[in-house]
């Protein structure tokens, strides 16, 4: 504790060269501590940004903390990249921390994920993922401050949490403000009492500002929790005697009664004065406050004299390596069937799940009952057990948040968002714990998922189930989307997806699942061979230009993706030799030298979308294909997508003015060639 201490009244001496935001423990040590000190190496724990005190206790030295502070290159964590008290790790002598963000109670549906993920190896037949566990019993401890406990994410973790029975511990601590907003402006509960309507989450309220008791019972509930894997929420009452933040401090707000109060709880004063009392000499008392502010001082000055990153590492560990690089297998085999694109990833992901043990598959409906609502997870459940094919509650936010907690313990999750305009509820995770997992923890935890969501309008799906969200989820940076068109491409880059150790969203065009849309049978291929497999990033020319068109200048060339493909190749068809059409496939990484190459050899150049156009990732591609080939082009990019609308009606005849069409895209060839 006076560490932790002395390590507040140097941050807070030194606010020229602790120039970072950051908040301390101050208030908050007894629990901290006494929650460390109670865990082993094969446990996990969510810290939030307040547990500087939990990170000591855990055996990270002030240096190591003070290197994140200031944002330093050695810093273990992050690199220099993350606030302070935002630790990731990874080792055998202390539990694995994954990262996560300073959002408000986000880390509750991570956490419970790691909790989910420990139960599923535990439950499991298959032995070899027992070994996972090296024969212990894991805990997993999420700690939250007490307004986070008002967040809606919050509430889908307990759910999960209680109906799954995990071995997982919800420390919260109470200091009864969130920055200026006191307790009775925010929430009609606490959380126990919030708890309480959870049905088997057990709850205890404690002075987490007494030392003893927090110890006592941190030990007896990680030992319960350790043997009977059930959830457990406890409540420590705690003072807040530091600034929300070195950014918000404490005399903005706070009147010098409320400071008065909280400092009557000071657990430093408690515990010194209890040790007095069983017998500890002042002298060992003061000779350990003395030695505990020279260390932090000497640790202090060394972290301030390392060295500052390097500029060149900036953009370092946005992804890890993917082992698939190259085209493998056999693409059509001579003895092979065609296959609808439903088919063919309902056949990828059953190879996958024959082959790896580890991969499981998740989402609202996507279970034994009905296996999907376009039946894309049929008799999978059935083949593979209800351990590994599950239904999820309508809980966008959990079902992607989880794939982080369940990657950290080395499964390889499949979820499904059922329709494209429902993932809202899931960005908070997609955007804040997954995109940025990889990045801020330098490479240490990557998360292995597949995103898979339909998308896409056709006959009339309407307003809720039609839409078209890639512009959305390409201005988030540390996902990879995909956008297969045909069968052939849907296996081999579900394999390559779902091999790639970093997270892939997987866009599904519901009108190109059967191909039951005028126009489309050519979504229909041969089954590709079981070891297909096609690398992300890869372009396909679908059709080709005739040489003496080309040389005539009567050409042009249409980038697409997508319901794109089909209706650009109705459009050709009124152009004899006179298109190039390529299929992205993949929207993030980007196959920009076929894309470039394409364009520069034309000189005329359409960007076909589904999406509404303006300042669409279309609109994007088209000023960057201007950028990097204007001296090759004979006209401007020309762009076309659906119109500016807010949604897709449903009246079909709307639908149809509204989406792009072979007739228009005609039109734009028409204008793109006699430029």
């Amino acid at each position: 504790m006076r560490t932790a201490n002395a390590m507040a009244e140097i941050y807070d001496r030194n606010r020229q060269i602790c120039k970072y935001v950051h908040s301390v423990s101050r208030g908050h040590e007894a629990i901290q501590l006494a929650t460390a000190f109670n865990l082993q190496p094969c446990d996990y724990v969510s810290p939030y940004y307040r547990d500087e005190s939990l990170l000591l206790g855990l055996g990270f030295t002030p240096y190591q903390l003070m290197l994140q502070l200031l944002a330093k290159a050695d810093d273990i964590f992050s690199g220099g990249r993350e606030y302070y008290s935002h630790p990731s790790y990874k080792g055998t002598d202390k539990p694995t921390i994954i990262h996560q963000s300073s959002a408000t109670g986000m880390q509750a549906i991570p956490a419970t994920g790691i909790a989910q993920g420990i139960a599923h190896l535990e439950r499991t037949p298959d032995i070899s993922l027992h070994k996972k566990l090296n024969g212990q019993s894991p805990v997993v401890v999420c700690s939250l401050g007490d307004a986070s406990i008002t967040e809606g994410e919050v509430s889908e973790a307990f759910q999960v949490a209680i109906l799954k029975k995990l071995p997982i511990i919800y420390l919260v601590q109470d200091n009864s403000w969130g920055i200026s907003v006191t307790k009775e402006e925010a929430r009609a509960m606490d959380a126990c009492e919030y708890a309480a309507g959870f049905p088997g989450m057990e709850c205890i309220k404690i002075d987490g500002s007494d030392f003893e008791e927090s110890y006592a019972v941190m030990e007896r509930i990680v030992d319960l929790v350790r043997k009977y894997r059930c959830p457990f929420l406890v409540q420590a009452k705690v003072p807040l005697l530091g600034h929300h933040t070195s950014g918000v401090r404490m005399e903005f707000y706070r009147d010098k009664k409320d400071l008065e109060v909280h400092g009557a709880d000071d657990p430093v004063p408690k515990l010194r004065n209890r040790l007095l009392e069983i017998g500890i000499e002042e002298d060992e008392l003061l000779e350990i406050e003395k030695s505990a502010t020279v260390y932090a001082n000497e640790q202090f000055t060394e972290a301030v004299n390392a060295p500052e990153p390097l500029a060149s590492s900036a953009d370092q560990y946005v992804f890890v390596p993917t082992p698939v690089t190259e085209e493998k297998g056999e693409r059509a085999p001579a003895s092979g069937e065609k296959v609808i694109m439903v088919g063919a990833a309902l056949f990828a992901i059953r190879e996958i799940m024959e082959d790896f043990p580890e991969a499981i598959l998740y989402g609202q409906d996507v279970g034994r009952r009905m296996g999907g609502v376009f039946r894309e997870t049929a008799t999978l459940a059935e083949q593979f057990g209800d351990h590994r094919v599950f239904n999820t509650a309508i809980q966008e936010a959990y079902i992607i948040g989880s794939t982080v907690g369940m990657s950290a313990v080395g499964l390889k999750p499949i979820v499904e968002v059922q329709f494209a305009d429902y993932i809202y509820p899931g960005f908070n995770q997609l955007v804040t714990e997954i995109s940025k997992s990889c990045y801020l923890s330098c490479g240490k935890f990557p998360v292995q998922t597949l995103i898979r969501i339909p998308i896409g309008a056709y006959n009339g799906g309407g307003p809720y189930h039609s839409g078209s969200i890639e512009t959305t989820l390409l201005s988030i940076k540390g996902i990879k989307i995909v956008y297969p068109s045909n069968a052939a491409d849907m296996k081999g880059l579900m394999k390559a997806a779902f091999l790639d150790p970093n997270p892939v969203v997987m866009l599904e065009h519901k009108g190109l699942y059967w191909s039951k849309v005028a126009g489309t049978e050519d979504a229909k291929t041969v089954e590709p061979s079981r070891d297909y497999i096609l690398p992300l990033g890869k372009a396909n020319i679908i059709l080709r230009a005739e040489d003496a068109k080309l040389k005539s200048g009567e050409t042009c060339c249409i980038i697409t993706y997508g319901m794109g493909v089909y209706w650009a190749k109705a459009a050709a068809k009124d152009f004899q030799g006179q298109i190039d059409i390529i299929d992205l496939r993949t929207l993030f990484p980007l196959d920009e030298a076929l894309i470039f190459d394409t364009v520069k050899k034309h000189g005329k150049c359409l960007v076909l979308t589904e999406e509404q156009q303006y300042n669409s990732f279309a609109e994007a591609l088209a000023g960057r294909i201007s950028s990097n080939c204007f001296s090759f082009l004979d006209a401007p990019v020309a762009v076309l997508g659906a119109l500016n609308t807010p949604a897709i009606p449903m009246n079909m005849g709307l639908e149809k003015a509204i989406l792009p069409s072979a007739e228009k895209v005609s039109q734009k060839i028409n204008e793109l060639i006699s430029y």
